[in-house]
């Protein structure tokens, strides 16, 4: 799977230059495969941005600014949706990739409540016990009980 990338090479806009260079250096951080496309030399890349970006997801002119991003032929979103999914860790699900091994995915809501419960457990100042002190509440129950 590729995502495509629209962009405006040419755009005279730097609020566009600077979140175009944003989507494209994190999805290179990410080492995610992409296609950067251009719109402003390539008139088919324009009409099939166009004509692929949900009417909902069309500003009210009718008319999608770059960038825009699509896994093959799946509209993903655009910057501020983009930007969003960066925020909240899940840049992965919004492009429809799966996560690579060993990274931090978003939680589902069973597994979020689940941690809900062990931050309780952890007890009153809801700070991580680490072993050590796991141990010596052990230690002191074990004596408590004898």
């Amino acid at each position: 799977m590729v995502i495509k990338v629209f962009l405006a090479s040419s755009s005279g806009s730097t609020a566009i230059k600077k979140k175009q260079q944003d989507v494209l250096g994190f999805l290179e951080a990410l080492k995610v495969d992409y296609a950067p496309l251009d719109i402003a030399c390539n008139e088919d890349n324009r009409m099939w941005m166009r004509e692929n970006v949900p009417v909902e997801k069309k500003p009210t002119n009718g008319i999608p600014l770059p960038p825009q991003i699509f896994n093959e032929e799946s509209y993903c979103g655009d910057y501020e949706t983009f930007f969003d999914a960066k925020e909240d860790n899940a840049v992965y699900a919004f492009l429809g990739l799966p996560p690579p091994p060993g990274s931090k995915a978003p939680v589902k809501e069973e597994e979020a409540q689940e941690e809900v419960e062990d931050e309780e457990a952890k007890g009153e100042d809801d700070q991580p016990v680490s072993e050590e002190e796991e141990e010596l509440r052990q230690l002191e129950q074990e004596e408590e009980d004898e």
